[in-house]
């Protein structure tokens, strides 16, 4: 545990990154690997990752997220779009993975299936939106955390325009809205401000609270 509180010690949202030096892909795949057998509600992954290395797309998606030079000098680009909404179709796909893995039904299981296809379907579809994109959240915690062990440099970047980016990516046509993007790589060895800076962050005091 105290090499993980290292880790991230050493991490920080990198501002500048070295376009000469390339994320090996073996660590890109298990830092995605982290993402995949992270936690969601109820087990249902109601988002995905788009993995982006092609230059000419970056270079579109730089353009709409305010000209952040680390999506194009990072070397791998993360993308986590959510679900557009809850269906019956999303989320019994989902109950019968489980059960085909597993070789197996369970009663309670089954119940819990018909739960949530009372709960969920019938909703707004930007509320469940809004669900699946906490659920996404969880994933980029998970990823920032894999990043800092594997040493890559990761920056979380909501700073770009969210229906841009799906008509880049086409996301919409497969029921997915972006949430959060983030690029992978190496920090560049000058030009980077916030490198060197004293990594600042409320005291446990002030940031805990025990209820005994």
């Amino acid at each position: 545990m105290s090499q993980l509180i290292e880790q991230l010690q050493w991490r920080y949202a990198t501002k500048k990154m070295n376009p000469a030096k390339a994320v090996p892909q073996e660590k890109v795949d298990r830092i995605l690997e982290a993402v995949r057998l992270t936690a969601t509600s109820s087990g249902l992954q109601p988002y995905e990752v788009i993995l982006v290395t092609n230059k000419e797309v970056r270079e579109k998606i730089k353009a709409i997220a305010w000209n952040q030079a680390q999506v194009t000098d990072g070397s791998h680009l993360l993308v986590f779009a959510a679900w557009d909404n809850y269906t019956a179709e999303r989320i019994n796909a989902m109950f019968d993975l489980t059960n085909s893995e597993r070789g197996s039904t369970n009663e309670g299981f089954e119940a819990y299936r018909q739960k949530l296809l009372s709960l969920y379907p019938p909703r707004p579809a930007e509320e469940n939106y809004a669900h699946a994109a906490r659920q996404a959240y969880i994933g980029v915690g998970t990823a920032l955390i894999a990043a800092a062990a594997e040493k890559v440099d990761s920056t979380p970047m909501e700073g770009f325009d969210p229906a841009a980016l799906d008509e880049i990516l086409g996301l919409k046509a497969r029921g997915l809205r972006s949430v959060v993007i983030m690029p992978l790589g190496y920090r560049a060895d000058e030009g980077d401000w916030l490198v060197n800076q004293k990594k600042v962050r409320r005291s446990r005091k002030d940031f805990v609270t025990e209820v005994r």
